[in-house]
């Protein structure tokens, strides 16, 4: 539609001049037929017009017409577009941990949902709420000095809002005994942020049964099938 209203608004002469096509071709007023409007017409919505000149003796009529630049930057790729980005799960739980590293509470909180359940597999109970999942990292932080560190072995990053990781805790740079572990980190979107709706940590166990474990596990599981109301009690 753009083509056809600058056409059309062209002034009026005694002799209708020729037409300079976007192909530079020329087209008698005879040949510039409904299909000939209907090609030029057909400008991407992304074409804009670079240049419209009209010369005093109405007798060259040009509309030049160019895709954007190479270089001229999308909302995706633009400072604005990064600004308005929602933090990736990954990232936040990345920031979770410099938190903890750095013994600073206050970059940590905000990471963290308000009902929030954070369950730390040697402890009988999981932290439910921002407030006691504060109070607990305090007392983990106030305990240790912070030459040991988190150190993230891996970490996945394809989910939005599920975040699977395994880490190791490090002192002074070399790796500290039995602190290897694994965590799990579900997250929910509020006011347009991510935030840990949900965390759990498994660590490394200080004494290690190996095999004998297995047979416990055998024996219960025995235990189990033949007293069946056994399974009230787990």
């Amino acid at each position: 539609m753009l083509m056809t209203s600058t056409v059309s608004r062209l002034p009026p002469s005694s002799t209708t001049p020729p037409i300079l096509c976007s192909a530079q071709r020329t087209c008698s007023p005879s040949n510039f037929t409904r299909t000939t409007i209907r090609r030029i017409t057909r400008i991407p919505p992304s074409s804009v017009i670079t240049s419209a000149s009209l010369s005093s003796s109405d007798n060259d009529r040009t509309v030049t017409f160019a895709s954007p630049s190479a270089t001229t930057p999308t909302p995706a790729t633009s400072k604005e577009g990064i600004g308005c980005e929602m933090e990736s799960a990954s990232d936040v739980v990345r920031r979770f941990y410099g938190g903890i590293n750095g013994h600073d509470l206050a970059s940590v909180e905000d990471l963290i949902a308000e009902d929030c359940v954070y369950e730390d597999l040697i402890f009988p109970r999981p932290f439910v709420g921002r407030k006691a999942i504060l109070e607990f990292f305090k007392k983990f932080i106030d305990s240790i000095s912070m030459d040991l560190q988190f150190v993230i072995d891996d970490i996945s990053v394809e989910d939005s809002i599920a975040v699977g990781v395994t880490w190791h805790l490090e002192w002074k740079g070399k790796p500290f005994p039995f602190s290897k572990g694994c965590s799990f980190y579900r997250l929910q979107v509020v006011n347009g942020r991510r935030q840990i709706i949900y965390g759990r940590d498994s660590v490394e166990p200080a004494i290690k049964p190996g095999e004998t474990a297995l047979v416990a596990i055998r024996g219960v599981a025995w235990l189990l099938k033949q007293f069946p109301q056994l399974a009230d009690w787990l």
